[in-house]
């Protein structure tokens, strides 16, 4: 590790345990932290709770494969992510680039060569950090990520922390629908029930509190909710 130069914490999701114990090694004696996952439910859990630099992801994962991790991961977390793949067509890389990916290394690699690109991406994602002011914007709802504030068409609106973290995941995915399922395990951390109504209680109060109808926050039956950013 150059002198002065910030040790990482890194997370590698990878079904090779091999690799991984290499790779621990590898990034222990550069002066790194290393953390890593063998499965998709694993990793993607360690990613969304953790406190990571970025996150190396292996695309052919047991339970849940790397494609459906990076997407998940995106709709709550802009932590970034370097792709992992034995595959060598095209189309799989432009896939997982426009997933959200940041690069993208085909197997077998250097591990010099990933150090590289660990920190080529690191260095853009600070830059786009003081470049862009950290917030939200749909329709006339807008949201500053490090203040916690929020707006409803010019006026500051006042939400509790589990309200603006249910506001923030559904802004992230606005115009998509987000599952009870994912909802209730991302903010309440436990599966959902069909009997449980607490989640229908904060939709309920973000709708009073942004001054939205039934149209701003739409509840698709049977499946989640999702947030037009209209009334």
């Amino acid at each position: 590790m150059v002198t002065g130069e910030k040790p990482l914490s890194l997370l590698l999701v990878d079904d090779d345990v091999e690799l991984c114990g290499m790779m621990k090694e590898f990034f222990i004696g550069a002066g790194h932290c290393l953390d890593t996952a063998h499965n998709g439910r694993e990793g993607l859990a360690s990613a969304l709770h953790g406190s990571y630099d970025l996150l190396i992801l292996d695309v052919m994962l047991p339970e849940i494969d790397g494609f459906a991790v990076l997407q998940q991961l995106r709709r709550n977390k802009g932590l970034p992510v370097i792709m992992l793949t034995a595959r060598v067509h095209r189309d799989d890389r432009i896939l997982g680039l426009n997933m959200g990916a940041d690069d993208y290394l085909p197997k077998p690699f250097d591990p010099d060569e990933l150090m590289a690109r660990i920190q080529a991406v690191l260095r853009r994602s600070s830059s786009a950090r003081l470049q862009t002011a950290p917030s939200l914007t749909a329709g006339n709802i807008r949201m500053d990520l490090t203040t916690r504030e929020v707006w409803s068409a010019g006026s500051p609106v006042e939400l509790t922390s589990m309200e603006f973290d249910l506001l923030e995941l559904l802004m992230r995915s606005q115009g998509s629908v987000v599952s009870r399922e994912e909802i209730t395990a991302r903010l309440f951390e436990r599966e959902a029930t069909p009997y449980d109504r607490f989640l229908d209680v904060h939709v309920s109060h973000l709708r009073t509190k942004l001054r939205g109808g039934r149209g701003l926050i739409r509840a698709i039956r049977g499946v989640g909710y999702v947030l037009t950013g209209r009334d």
